[in-house]
């Protein structure tokens, strides 16, 4: 009897030993988990915070190229040794403008590595002009007007973006043949905002993906065979350009006209 009262007590000794071992691991665990939980959190507001940092630097790139206008499809070495003079002068023939004052560049240059002459794709020139008021005018001239043709040349004149917006405002105008597709109407706002209507109702897109879900959320509806590239235009084919959709609003107020181009 004694010796079983003995053992009963040693196993009991034993058992309350690997409890107090388990217990002691359990609290472990649980300060390991409740500091990994916290760097989690951490993470997720370093995340946001990168999030708003990114957003951030983007809107400062883009206010910062305000006075910028690009000019594509200029071919390589046209503009000779004085590029300010030949812009100011190819410009105020594309635009058919009369500048007061006249056009003052800061700085005009091509973007990225030299090509040869007979390139097919020459480099884009970004110049930067002294008037803001004047940058406005060649951007809405050039949007109203759409691609100059010159001596077998398209010649294009647009606002200069950051990276980052210039891949927002493609993803962007590649939703456009399925907005077309529901009829919707829509317009592409300055800098990367997608204004979209259906059925009366109006909603803004700041975010490419989110426009996809909402589109996702629609049955696709067939397109009528007799109707236009362009639900929206009033022109035929055999116009060229569209009219001009809507007119969206710089930083500061001024408008610029975007059109929607037949496809």
């Amino acid at each position: 009897m004694d010796a079983s009262i003995t053992l009963l007590t040693l196993e009991t000794k034993s058992m309350r030993s690997d409890i107090a071992g388990f217990q002691s691991r359990v609290t472990g665990l649980e300060q390991r988990i409740g500091s990994l939980e916290a760097q989690a959190t951490m993470s997720q507001d370093r995340e946001q915070d990168l999030l708003y940092l990114r957003s951030k630097l983007t809107d400062m790139q883009d206010r910062s190229r305000r006075d910028n206008i690009r000019l594509l499809g200029i071919p390589e070495n046209e503009e000779g040794t004085d590029r300010q003079a030949f812009l100011s002068s190819t410009i105020s023939k594309l635009i058919s403008l009369d500048f007061d004052p006249q056009l003052e560049f800061q700085r005009a240059h091509r973007v990225g590595p030299k090509r040869s002459v007979n390139s097919s794709r020459p480099r884009s020139i970004i110049t930067c002009l002294l008037q803001h008021n004047q940058t406005l005018q060649i951007l809405q001239a050039a949007h109203s007007h759409g691609p100059f043709r010159v001596d077998q040349h398209d010649i294009r004149i647009t606002a200069d973006y950051s990276k980052e917006t210039n891949e927002r405002r493609k993803a962007f105008l590649a939703l456009r043949p399925r907005l077309r597709q529901l009829e919707m109407k829509y317009g592409l706002f300055d800098p990367a905002r997608m204004w979209v209507t259906k059925n009366g109702v109006s909603k803004d897109f700041y975010n490419p993906e989110e426009l996809r879900l909402f589109l996702d959320s629609f049955q696709s509806q067939p397109m009528d065979s007799t109707s236009t590239n362009c639900p929206h235009d009033i022109a035929g084919d055999n116009e060229g350009l569209a009219v001009i959709l809507f007119v969206y609003l710089s930083y500061n107020g001024n408008a610029y006209a975007t059109t929607c181009l037949p496809t």
